[in-house]
């Protein structure tokens, strides 16, 4: 029958059902912000072929996770819009928890959870792979493709003017903290994935985010999905885009 876990019991038998799967593994998580720790056994799980899928639902992926996981060859990665479960599975076992797969909830947050055994539950364990292959199916896989350039490429970098700016209403700041701008202009979030603003904008209409109309770039449907925004400003239309998001 299943088993309740706590906060420690949560962590534990997640780092054990990543380091037991054999055949795959599918992780499920809005938050996706891996420790060291998590980062280490996948790692191990790729080196031995394991057919591994990670859905997660908030495009606040930071360069430093991209690059690692697209150096993962049997890492398939999804994004699933309004995703909010998070369940953890390999071919024996599954986990379904309050617990995000980030850093922060694993070290700071009170989680339970229930452990499912494929062998004791197997009706519980079908119908919870079932609707993990369900979110798999309508989510979008990501190719992660973002590299890191030169500081000195990033130089070059020039923009519109309308673009050097966050819209004042997309921004939020943290008292004695620096400003932590949820929405970014183009041009600031090629900084902040370290490309060239030309370059991005590539991968945005290469994605379907952007499209070419009359000369200019505009916001499509599958860009709006993304968290894409559309603002007119002082010099003509301009899209926002979620902090880290990930083409």
């Amino acid at each position: 029958m299943a088993k309740f876990l706590n906060s420690s019991g949560t962590t534990y038998h997640l780092e054990e059902l990543i380091k037991n799967a054999s055949d795959r593994l599918i992780i499920i998580s809005p938050y996706l912000k891996l420790n060291d720790r998590i980062k280490e056994l996948l790692e191990d799980r790729n080196r031995l072929k394991i057919d591994i899928r990670i859905v997660y639902g908030k495009n606040d992926l930071q360069p430093e996770e991209i690059n690692w996981l697209k150096n993962l060859t049997f890492i398939r990665t999804s994004f699933c819009k309004n995703l909010h479960a998070k369940c953890y599975l390999n071919e024996n076992e599954c986990i379904i928890t309050s617990l995000n797969l980030y850093e922060f909830s694993q070290v700071n947050n009170n989680e339970m959870g229930v452990l499912i055994n494929r062998n004791d539950d197997a009706k519980l364990y079908a119908d919870t792979y079932d609707e993990a292959q369900r979110i798999i199916r309508i989510s979008d896989e990501v190719r992660m493709s973002l590299e890191k350039i030169t500081t000195a490429d990033n130089a070059n970098n020039a923009a519109h003017k309308t673009e050097n700016a966050v819209a004042p209403s997309e921004s939020k700041v943290v008292a004695g903290d620096k400003p932590n701008y949820s929405k970014l202009t183009t041009s600031k979030l090629a900084q902040e994935l370290g490309v060239k603003t030309q370059e991005l904008k590539d991968k945005l209409v290469a994605a379907g985010y952007l499209e070419e109309k009359e000369g200019e770039l505009v916001l499509t449907d599958a860009g709006s999905a993304a968290g894409g925004v559309s603002k007119r400003g002082k010099f003509g239309d301009f899209c926002l885009w979620d902090s880290g998001m990930v083409v």
